[in-house]
């Protein structure tokens, strides 16, 4: 990482991050908001790329970019370059980029944001198959229908503080509600948010 930690430890799969961080980021791949994607590389640039970082080359790496290709269904995107990608086809980029070197773990950060509705859609469906496929896979998301669609457990949080754990139906027992927004009002506490 940038920074070292003033305190306390974390672990990915028992890997502990401040001892073994190259270790550590070989089990996690990430997806940020803003995507992070070169404009001027294509979309196999990128995933060569960040496979290559990964120590991936080779014949390995060639055939890893081909299955993503196949399994994200972007071979008509291959081969251009990213600048005038719509959000869906960036989104992919990024998916794909996050899992070159087949982690267990993938961390999205509001993974549908901006999308259209079949990015959305397909978005969701390459969560459910990493899902399927005994992946952990930690999403933030404000849109809580894809939330309760897809999540096994959910955490909130306010303030930068977890105010409520659990799965879909426990926080909307707790809450008193059929609907995980109006539970997820309950638990931090205000109908206008948190300004």
């Amino acid at each position: 990482g940038l920074t070292r930690a003033d305190s306390g430890s974390a672990t990915i799969d028992g890997v502990d991050i401040g001892r073994s961080p190259r270790a550590a980021q070989q089990r996690l791949g990430v997806v940020p908001d803003q995507r992070g994607l070169y404009p001027r590389l294509t979309a196999r640039e990128h995933i060569h790329y960040f496979g290559s970082l990964q120590g991936l080359a080779g014949a390995t790496l060639d055939a890893r970019i081909e299955a993503l290709l196949d399994e994200l269904e972007m071979r008509s995107l291959a081969d251009r370059r990213v600048q005038g990608f719509s959000q869906g086809e960036r989104a992919k980029v990024a998916i794909a980029r996050a899992l070159i070197h087949a982690p267990q773990n993938l961390i999205l950060d509001e993974p549908t944001n901006g999308l259209d509705v079949m990015a959305t859609r397909s978005m969701r469906g390459v969560i459910r198959e990493l899902k399927r496929q005994g992946r952990c896979v930690v999403f933030s998301s404000h849109i809580m229908q894809e939330v309760g669609e897809l999540c096994d457990r959910v955490v909130v949080i306010a303030r930068g503080k977890v105010v409520a754990t659990g799965t879909p139906a426990e926080l909307l027992e707790r809450a008193g509600t059929s609907n995980l927004e109006d539970a997820f009002v309950d638990a931090i506490g205000s109908a206008e948010g948190l300004g």
